[in-house]
């Protein structure tokens, strides 16, 4: 057994300490959110195909996904510029799979493209199109950067505020393609600028726009969450944005669950985020809102059946309708898949 191997079964091990039966296993989700890669990736251990579905079948009723950008399987040559092309193709042919099984499909793709390349953008949009088949949706480019080393995701600090970056976001939306964001709480500012500056391009905030809990923002959050609010209330003024509710697993939000001895339960998976997720759908409505697993990444906390059981605990005062948005219809629309209100 490979050392990629022993950790996934370590990992596999742990999770099982704690077992649910889904919540509401008949309500249709879209999860917006997930990666897939045949190396170790951020976790540890391969994410492939067989994974994502075996995770997807684990009790809740998966009927769609979203596949977003995550480095992998980029080609080994040719220009730089079209090496995340790569990416697209790789996740496209797993898509096809996956409509001919009988695990969620993999409905879009969001690729990714440098937004500082100028008139190259359009090429590798159009590069991606045809390598997606029909599902390329658009470009995640992640701006998340902090002057704390473990924090720095490569792109350069303050991009957001570079014009070449908010002509890229520009074009990305011209061509008729989503944008998925994804920054740091701290930089939330920029990030609402750039969504004023770009208002006719749909945009998808990834994992509740990053409420760090780790390094200098470690015990820090109150004060932190405090302030996120005013943000997000900030952000949900501007009606091109749309927000994901999720990345509650990830360690960068402060709340260790991979260090704990068992994982969480869903009950407390929710409490520490049930209030600040309500307050994000009161503030951009259902309609705007979207549960997300962030899979695997967020598996180092949780396992898929506790993580939407959380979910959907989280959400149990809500009407039908606005169920029907949070866990599929919200995503649909922002990625241009069929709707459950239109099937």
């Amino acid at each position: 057994m490979s050392s990629d191997d022993d950790a996934g079964a370590a990992h596999r091990a742990w999770l099982d300490q704690v077992r649910e039966e889904a919540i509401d296993p008949d309500l249709p989700i879209c999860d917006p959110h997930h990666h897939l890669w045949l190396d170790t990736g951020h976790t540890g251990w391969p994410y492939p195909l067989d994974a994502l579905h075996a995770d997807t079948g684990s009790g809740h009723n998966v009927v769609r996904t979203v596949f977003l950008e995550c480095g992998a399987e980029y080609r080994s040559d040719g220009p730089d510029h079209l090496k995340p092309v790569g990416e697209t193709e790789f996740v496209a042919d797993l898509a096809e799979q996956s409509a001919a099984s009988d695990g969620a499909e993999i409905a879009a793709i969001m690729g990714s493209a440098d937004l500082l390349a100028g008139d190259a953008v359009e090429e590798v949009l159009t590069a991606h199109e045809e390598a997606g088949r029909g599902r390329f949706r658009g470009v995640r480019y992640v701006t998340a950067n902090d002057p704390h080393p473990p924090l720095a995701m490569g792109t350069p600090a303050g991009v957001m505020v570079d014009e070449h970056y908010r002509d890229g976001v520009r074009r990305v939306g011209d061509l008729g393609y989503t944008y998925d964001a994804f920054c740091y709480h701290p930089q939330m500012p920029e990030l609402i600028e750039v969504a004023k500056a770009a208002p006719d391009v749909t945009i998808v905030v990834d994992h509740l726009s990053g409420p760090l809990g780790v390094g200098p923002y470690k015990g820090r959050r109150g004060e932190i969450l405090a302030w996120w609010r005013t943000q997000i209330a900030e952000l949900a003024t501007c009606p091109n944005v749309s927000l994901k509710l999720g990345g509650i697993g990830m360690p960068m939000f402060g709340l260790r669950w991979d260090r704990q001895d068992k994982p969480p339960t869903s009950d407390e998976l929710a409490a520490p985020w049930a209030d600040e997720i309500r307050y994000c759908i009161e503030q951009f409505g259902p309609d705007r809102c979207m549960f997300e697993s962030n899979f695997p990444v967020d598996k180092r906390g949780a396992s898929y059946v506790v993580l939407w059981n959380a979910f959907k605990k989280i959400a149990q005062d809500y009407s039908p309708s606005e169920k029907t948005d949070l866990f599929h219809d919200a995503a649909a629309r922002a990625y241009r898949i069929e709707t459950i209100a239109a099937s």
